[in-house]
């Protein structure tokens, strides 16, 4: 009898509380009711009569009714590990063994991004998150990096099941962005990118400069989650912000519109939002006024401000010192979270979306409070 079966089982029994404790941090039984509870307001006469109302019912109990089949999943992925190793006992059989290897792999990955979506417990940490790139000073390296932050973010969303749409994109003069905002879709999409809020710094060979001096570049970013019109009791007013137009254009340099469709709005807080994404005026309007009506919300509940007019924006400062994290391409290869001290050699593995080992470290730290500085 190969002893690796048993110790797979020894292992397969150490996980157990563990899987079981899922169930209350998930509290799978709450989950259970609200999907029965949502399947018969489905299934109840004059459900469709309040479209958007229905939809978002559908959706919920689409994702709680996921929710609950994964767990469910993961508990007869033990117990088909467990009767593997049992099997094997009685059978004096080898050949499961590599089926027994690849399953627990399978299952602990499986049980531990359960266990970071159970650290998701803030107000907004379900919601769709909408991302701005900023790039610092510097001029084209600058923009440069910023748009290759942008490409980083864009591939984790593709990589990690999110889906995402540009609401604005400045391309820089010669190459790169000045700025950008986009919204990311998906549960959970506001709780896995929060941490990701705040400055980004570069050290590499610069690909612009004939003499390949070392150059130091920074690029911010902002994480504000995206809220629902009525989930709280404000309203923006006409007389709050000031409407600039301009002449909208999209990634890669090509036009979206020759006409001066794109919508820039000015709080007078200070704090600005822009969109491009649609064709219509209007629309670009409609999204400005949902994203600046979020990023109030969000200032309002981070700063625990009783009014919406005691917000003032501040302008981060995009320069040494103030970074979260610094990627160094050269002389060393290196990726370091200044927060967490999570760190990789592996910047092209970062750079094409593979941010996963750094968003886990922060929420750790965000669960634990053990930060490497505050």
């Amino acid at each position: 009898m190969n002893i690796e079966f048993d110790v797979y089982k020894q292992k397969l029994n150490d996980c157990k509380p563990a899987l079981d404790g899922l169930a209350e941090s998930l509290n799978l039984a709450g989950l259970r009711n609200d999907l029965e509870r949502m399947q018969a307001m489905q299934e109840a006469p004059g459900f469709w009569d309040d479209p958007d109302k229905s939809q978002k019912i559908v959706v919920k109990a689409k994702q709680t009714q996921s929710k609950i089949e994964k767990y469910e999943a993961m508990c007869g992925r033990w117990d088909d590990l467990m009767t593997i190793c049992e099997m094997a006992a009685e059978e004096d059989d080898d050949s499961m063994l590599d089926e027994l290897k690849e399953g627990f792999d399978s299952l602990t990955a499986a049980m531990e991004a359960c266990r970071l979506q159970t650290l998701l417990t803030g107000k907004y940490d379900r919601n769709n998150a909408i991302m701005s790139f900023q790039s610092g000073a510097g001029g084209t390296e600058a923009q440069d990096w910023c748009q290759m932050l942008y490409r980083m973010y864009t591939r984790w969303a593709e990589r990690s099941g999110f889906t995402y749409k540009i609401l604005d994109y400045q391309e820089g003069d010669e190459a790169g962005i000045k700025s950008a905002s986009i919204m990311v879709e998906g549960e959970n999409a506001y709780g896995f990118l929060k941490g990701e809020n705040g400055v980004h710094r570069l050290v590499r060979v610069s690909p612009f400069d004939a003499n390949a001096r070392r150059q130091t570049s920074f690029s911010a970013i902002e994480v504000i989650p995206e809220i629902e019109d009525d989930s709280e009791d404000f309203e923006i007013k006409p007389e709050d912000y000031e409407m600039q137009v301009y002449r909208s254009s999209g990634a890669g340099g090509q036009k979206v519109n020759k006409t001066s469709s794109a919508v820039r709005l000015i709080h007078k807080s200070g704090i600005v939002v822009s969109c491009q994404t649609e064709r219509s005026q209007f629309q670009n309007k409609e999204t400005c006024l949902r994203m600046l009506r979020s990023k109030l919300v969000e200032i309002r509940e981070r700063e625990h401000l009783a009014n919406i007019a005691d917000i003032k924006g501040v302008q981060q400062k995009i320069e040494w010192g103030s970074q979260i994290r610094n990627y160094v391409f050269m002389p060393y290869t290196l990726v370091k979270d200044t927060r967490t001290g999570c760190e990789t050699s592996n910047v092209n593995g970062v750079m094409d979306g593979a941010l996963d080992p750094f968003i886990e470290s922060y929420l750790n730290c965000l669960a634990t409070g053990n930060w490497v500085q505050k």
